[in-house]
């Protein structure tokens, strides 16, 4: 036993903060925000309660955190690739983004929690995050030749996106609620739904 303690290793600041993070990760994904209990967590880290307060002054900036990292994640696995037309590379992106959901399912759904959070900075969080994603496949809709910035201007297309983010969200959520759709099929399903919102 001496041994093992002996080697353990002393986590840093970064990785600490990480493994509070994935912890929070997975019970706000479980449970409303309101049953989540920040004691829960510290013991489940293995940390005292004062040490999580020491990265997280407060439950709400520690619940802010968690939709932070995974709108961060999000956004950076379906980021355009410059140069490639939007058809071509819609495929890929859902791909890569149907992989980060099966992955990263707590995180995926704690990040979609946060909008039934009581805490209005919470809720900004989240909606920031969704104008994120919003702006992301709009600029990319407008540096494509076939579309243009007039395309990606045309009023209604920032709503219709939006939609179009909702529905994905619902398809994936049910889809790991254990849909009998196999990836390819959801990917080709939210496909065919951004086709039509932009045709």
């Amino acid at each position: 036993m001496a041994a093992n303690r002996g080697t353990r290793r002393r986590l840093s600041t970064t990785e600490r903060r990480e493994q509070l993070l994935s912890v929070g990760a997975r019970l706000f994904s479980e449970s409303p925000y309101d049953d989540v209990l920040i004691e829960r967590v510290a013991e489940i880290a293995g940390v005292s309660r004062g040490l999580l307060y020491h990265y997280f002054p407060a439950k709400r900036d520690f619940f802010a955190a968690v939709v932070a990292r995974e709108s961060e994640r999000m956004l950076r696995m379906t980021e355009a690739v410059p140069g490639v037309p939007v058809r071509e590379q819609l495929t890929a992106a859902l791909d890569t983004y149907l992989e980060y959901v099966e992955t990263h399912a707590h995180g995926f759904r704690a990040f979609h929690r946060a909008d039934a959070a009581g805490d209005q900075d919470v809720r900004r969080v989240y909606r920031r995050a969704l104008a994120a994603q919003e702006s992301q496949i709009l600029a990319a809709l407008a540096a494509d030749p076939e579309f243009g910035p007039a395309f990606a201007e045309r009023p209604g297309l920032r709503l219709a996106v939006r939609g179009w983010l909702a529905f994905t969200t619902a398809v994936c959520l049910e889809w790991l609620r254990g849909s009998e759709l196999s990836r390819a099929e959801v990917r080709d399903l939210c496909a065919r739904a951004l086709l039509g919102v932009i045709a």
